[in-house]
């Protein structure tokens, strides 16, 4: 089977080909760099993304802006978004700090990127 890819790790877009045999990576191609084989390897496996979402602050009407301490599943992100709505983050929060841990088993935390002061 082959798969078709474009690199997302620089502006290049180097456009991958990834042969497989079932759910193993045979061989990669059109890549320029070494981080182009390296992701078309774990992307034809396991799409990973970090996930960015917006999460309610106790008493605040503009939400706290979040994200993903490492990449995480693609397959999950829905998951982690409503994970993520259905709690809301306890006032003051510092840039960095955790606000969920290990959402939807993923090893990832939710971690503010922005500070909001009680």
């Amino acid at each position: 089977m082959e798969k078709q890819l474009v690199c997302i790790n620089c502006p290049m877009g180097c456009r991958l080909t990834v042969q497989m045999d079932g759910d193993t990576v045979l061989s990669v191609s059109g890549n320029i760099c070494p981080k182009g084989e390296q992701y078309a390897r774990q992307e034809a496996i396991e799409p990973m993304r970090v996930l960015t979402s917006l999460m309610r602050a106790e008493g605040r009407e503009a939400p706290l802006s979040v994200k993903t301490s490492r990449p995480i599943p693609k397959r999950l992100m829905m998951d982690c978004v409503q994970e993520i709505f259905r709690h809301r983050a306890k006032l003051p929060v510092q840039v960095g700090d955790v606000i969920l841990s290990n959402v939807c088993g993923t090893g990832a935390d939710i971690i503010s990127t922005q500070e909001i002061k009680s």
